[in-house]
């Protein structure tokens, strides 16, 4: 009897462990014990019923928990494979995210303490590229127990994203067409991002024109865009919309309204340079909140969600597998900078 084997046979006596758990622990304490190590194959599936005697959907849930742990892969036609020895992971975790911007790093640093070290992330970025989006989960598929996915809004992204059982699958930050058995814990952009502008009427009337820098074809949510053109047109409110900013373009009674950290920060420097006094010269606004914008140049007026909140929800599902539909709350932080 090969030594696997005998530490299974070791574990049917233990009355505390199912059937697959034994089929679990014996895996695992033959890893930990040198006796698999990684490129190692497995019996197979088969092989394991002839020697232990357990039924076929035993060892076939057994082998897809090892494989959620990260600890096994299985190859088409060859069989299944040791791919790791970290046998304390109690779940490997992909994250897929659009860009490593400064909000969604507050978002992956608080999922990753709230999991803990027994949970294994891998953190992947799209860019907001179909393309790379496809790459990403084609290199990833069934090897991952929990899938936690900020998706491109894109109904061939939603189809490509139901390849994945609805428990394994949570939709964070944008929303996206999907079944109801689906999990989300996003944010809404339109309407919140219109209330917000109403709510900051008197500030932003202060200035002559209100200006959003909105770059197409990018990761920017499209809602914000057309929030921004409903308020402008029921408030009579001059507006424009520039695809990018100009190094020192910048004109005196203007409010502009920044969602990237790139353009926020070109619109400061040259505010400084030019000598504008901003929250009176000029007024800025910002998109994401983070400790820079709440204390940059006195504080920047920001509309955000809470991206702490989400990412601890987000944690949550991930430990307990509770189906969620929520939408997080979005704050206007009224700061110096209108």
């Amino acid at each position: 009897m090969s030594p696997l084997l005998q530490k299974i046979h070791e574990l049917q006596d233990v009355n505390s462990l199912s059937k697959h758990e034994q089929i679990v622990h014996g895996i695992i304490g033959a890893i930990d014990s040198g006796v698999l190590k990684v490129g190692d194959k497995l019996p197979s599936i088969n092989e394991m019923v002839a020697e232990v005697g357990y039924a076929r959907k035993t060892f076939v849930k057994a082998y897809n928990e090892l494989k959620e742990r990260g600890l096994v892969e299985s190859k088409n036609l060859k069989g299944y494979y040791i791919i790791s020895q970290e046998t304390n992971v109690t779940l490997k975790v992909a994250l897929i995210l659009f860009a490593f911007h400064s909000f969604q790093e507050g978002f992956y640093n608080t999922f990753r303490k709230e999991l803990g070290k027994r949970y294994h992330i891998d953190v992947f970025f799209h860019h907001n590229n179909l393309a790379l989006f496809k790459t990403i989960m084609d290199n990833i598929s069934k090897k991952y127990g929990m899938y936690v996915v900020a998706p491109i809004q894109e109904e061939e992204v939603s189809n490509l994203l139901q390849q994945i059982p609805s428990n394994r699958l949570l939709i964070v930050d944008r929303q996206l067409q999907m079944p109801q058995e689906y999990s989300f814990i996003s944010q809404e952009f339109e309407e919140v991002t219109y209330q917000k502008l109403v709510e900051l009427i008197p500030q932003i009337q202060k200035y002559d024109k209100f200006v959003l820098f909105f770059k197409k074809n990018s990761d920017f949510p499209p809602e914000i865009l057309i929030a921004f053109n409903r308020f402008i047109q029921d408030h009579h409110i001059k507006g424009e919309v520039l695809d990018t900013y100009e190094s020192e373009a910048l004109h005196k009674n203007t409010v502009y309204f920044c969602i990237s950290d790139t353009q926020l920060w070109q619109v400061l420097k040259d505010a400084r340079k030019m000598e504008y006094r901003i929250g009176s010269d000029i007024g800025i606004m910002a998109h994401n909140d983070n400790i820079v914008r709440e204390i940059a140049f006195g504080g920047i007026t920001t509309i955000s969600t809470d991206f702490n909140l989400m990412a601890k929800k987000a944690a949550l599902f991930v430990k307990e597998g509770n189906h969620v539909h929520e939408i997080v709350p979005t704050h206007l932080y009224r700061r110096n900078s209108l």
